[in-house]
């Protein structure tokens, strides 16, 4: 909610707010948005293709008509543009993946007064779903919203006479094949965790770069990062960990890169003030709820820990992202 409560009744929206979500999440969990792109259904009919009581199906149709997201037509209802775009699962750029990741969340989120009494992570004990399924809605989620956001980034970033960049804790290494595609010259190696390797692997190869991308397995909290490199690239990475294993991390990837060697971090960065913007602030509680120590960090944080860490020539990119996301460069001496 980016506006400011002002009554009583903006207050009761903002506390049934997930209702709404509620109600998004379960048309994606069904998949109702996939068959009603490409024709209109009434209720009834779409109940027996989804496996579905009518009574219950036919409240969420409405529902989620009156949300924008369905348009309804005599008693048939079709989706609306938005939906076709992002929800169903025909389209390129369905986002239905990190919409799950979200729902998973949820359990925790509920117990949020708990962590902040705590102190401590409690994602394990509210979470739902298998572990599969809780990998894949996350790994892909992280590749759907790249997808949407590396096209904005690499063009507006340039690398031109640097030669190997590292992809740290790249995932499938969406911006490494971003960044390889609009830079000729240029070679990566994304490292990550041995579990992300198959998922890479295949997206590398689906962007036919395999002879210039590499996967390396490995923890960048406790492995060395071997090699040289002129660029890294680290994305969404830090705000998994406290200042101290950042601290780690960066000293690793200076040692990394050769004299003049830039290094670009993208994150969801905080106000020096640490009251804003929205989402960088809500995304600190998700990491309370998460992990030992993370959190989202501002820029002067994080410009405090390239400049300890040895970096030169600090600057913030003129970039407009949504949810509070900014990148940062700087030089290894």
């Amino acid at each position: 909610m980016e506006t400011v409560p002002r009554s009583a009744n903006d207050l009761l929206s903002l506390s049934g707010s997930y209702w709404s979500a509620c109600a998004l999440h379960a048309g994606v969990k069904l998949d109702l948005f996939t068959p009603l792109s490409a024709c209109s259904f009434t209720a009834s009919k779409l109940s027996e293709l989804v496996e579905c009581d009518v009574r219950g199906l036919t409240m969420l149709l409405h529902a989620l008509t009156a949300m924008g997201l369905l348009e309804k037509h005599d008693d048939s209802f079709l989706v609306s543009g938005i939906s076709a775009e992002f929800l169903s699962r025909t389209s390129p750029r369905y986002l239905g993946h990190i919409l799950l990741h979200h729902h998973h969340l949820m359990a925790s989120w509920a117990h949020l007064d708990e962590a902040v009494r705590g102190g401590g992570p409690i994602r394990e004990r509210y979470s739902h779903g298998d572990e599969k399924e809780l990998r894949e809605s996350f790994e892909m989620g992280m590749f759907d919203l790249a997808m949407q956001i590396a096209p904005r980034i690499v063009p507006q970033i340039d690398l031109d006479g640097r030669k190997r960049l590292l992809d740290l804790g790249g995932g499938p290494g969406t911006y490494a094949t971003h960044f390889c595609q609009h830079n000729s010259g240029l070679s990566a190696v994304v490292f990550d965790l041995p579990s992300t390797r198959p998922f890479a692997e295949k997206t590398i190869e689906s962007f036919g770069l395999s002879e210039r991308i590499s996967f390396v397995p490995g923890d960048f909290l406790a492995d060395p990062l071997e090699g040289s490199f002129d660029v890294a690239w680290l994305s969404h990475i830090l705000h998994g960990v406290g200042a101290a294993e950042c601290a780690a991390v960066l000293g690793k990837v200076n040692a990394a890169l050769a004299p003049g060697g830039m290094i670009l971090i993208q994150e969801f960065i905080l106000d020096d003030t640490l009251d804003g913007p929205i989402f960088p602030a809500l995304f600190s509680l998700n990491m309370l709820l998460g992990t030992g120590k993370g959190q989202a960090y501002s820029w002067r944080q994080l410009e405090d820990m390239l400049a300890t860490a040895g970096f030169l020539d600090l600057r913030r990119l003129s970039l407009q992202l949504p949810n509070g996301a900014g990148v940062l460069a700087a030089v290894r001496a």
